[in-house]
């Protein structure tokens, strides 16, 4: 990336002392004339980069220039480690370089203390994959099309403007204009399939993007209020995914929740086989019922 570019410039400049952009160019595999762009940057921001025309000239550093790392404390230089680690791991950003740059200036001996993965278990290639394409895309303020499964188990085709990727409890979404539904919408980015980068230009400039709060899917069937038994075997579950506000825990060791679930709820509560009872309401358990004799009924007729 280009910030990491400037920076690793003046760390190779204040190690070396002197060099020239042929050289420059040749190790960050860009033009001359990018190298070039690149010092008069520098210059801007007031680094005192020379340079010098001639036999034995080149582009150097003042001798007296130093980063001077105490203006960063060391809680704040951990704090800095930490960030870029933690970013490195979503693939958007390369960090590596950087970091070893940040380590080596802050003394830094503590190297990988933390590790951070946001990929699935056993899916990390397909989705950096994924996440490459639309880090590319936003950053050129390019389209995407794609193929997406709604909540409802419907596929539809989708050429959007990608604007912003965000992760929001425990699932990472796309925040984008959708050019089928002329308007802001959120896709789940584990539902996106099929995606090709379509190239048409946009303006990012253009777009306010909404709260992903207000940028819900479709509305979402209305949510029923339950109490539900759980078997201790499968406590570890209930923990996961519901508020400790929400369970009780009995005197054997078994839970008791109360919360309101959509309209997944027939499925969501199957999924706990045994370990599970549905205490209220009393339509909710008949429903199940049917549900279970169609799922034997199913079975029963294997031959």
């Amino acid at each position: 990336m280009h910030i990491n570019r400037l920076f690793e410039i003046v760390y190779l400049l204040m190690n070396k002392k002197q060099t020239t952009a042929n050289e420059l160019a040749t190790h960050f595999e860009v033009s001359k004339r990018t190298i070039l762009r690149d010092i008069d940057t520098l210059t801007t921001a007031g680094i005192p980069i020379y340079t010098t025309q001639g036999k034995g000239g080149g582009i150097f550093i003042k001798d007296s220039f130093l980063l001077n790392k105490a203006f960063v404390s060391e809680d704040e230089q951990k704090q800095i480690l930490f960030s870029l680690q933690s970013m490195s791991a979503t693939g958007l950003i390369e960090t590596e370089k950087i970091l070893s740059r940040l380590r080596s200036f802050f003394d830094d001996t503590n190297k990988e203390w933390i590790e951070v993965d946001f990929s699935r278990w056993g899916h990390s290639a397909v989705d950096n994959a994924k996440f490459d394409m639309l880090k590319n895309a936003i950053i050129s303020e390019v389209s995407v099309s794609f193929d997406y499964l709604s909540p409802f188990g419907e596929s539809k085709g989708r050429e959007v403007h990608p604007l912003k990727l965000s992760f929001k409890s425990k699932a990472w979404y796309l925040q984008s204009y959708c050019l089928l539904e002329n308007d802001y919408r959120v896709f789940k980015f584990n539902r996106i399939s099929n995606m090709v980068v379509v190239g048409t230009p946009f303006n990012s400039s253009e777009y306010e993007i909404p709260t992903i709060a207000s940028m819900d899917e479709p509305p979402a069937p209305e949510f029923i209020e339950i109490r539900v038994f759980i078997s201790q075997n499968a406590k570890y579950r209930i923990y996961d995914e519901f508020a400790e506000s929400d369970i009780t825990v009995n005197k054997d060791g078994s839970l008791t929740l109360r919360t309101a679930l959509g309209g997944w709820i027939y499925d969501y509560i199957l999924s706990y086989g045994t370990a599970v009872e549905v205490l209220e309401p009393r339509h909710i358990r008949d429903e199940l019922l049917v549900r279970i004799e169609k799922i034997k009924n199913k079975y029963s007729c294997i031959t």
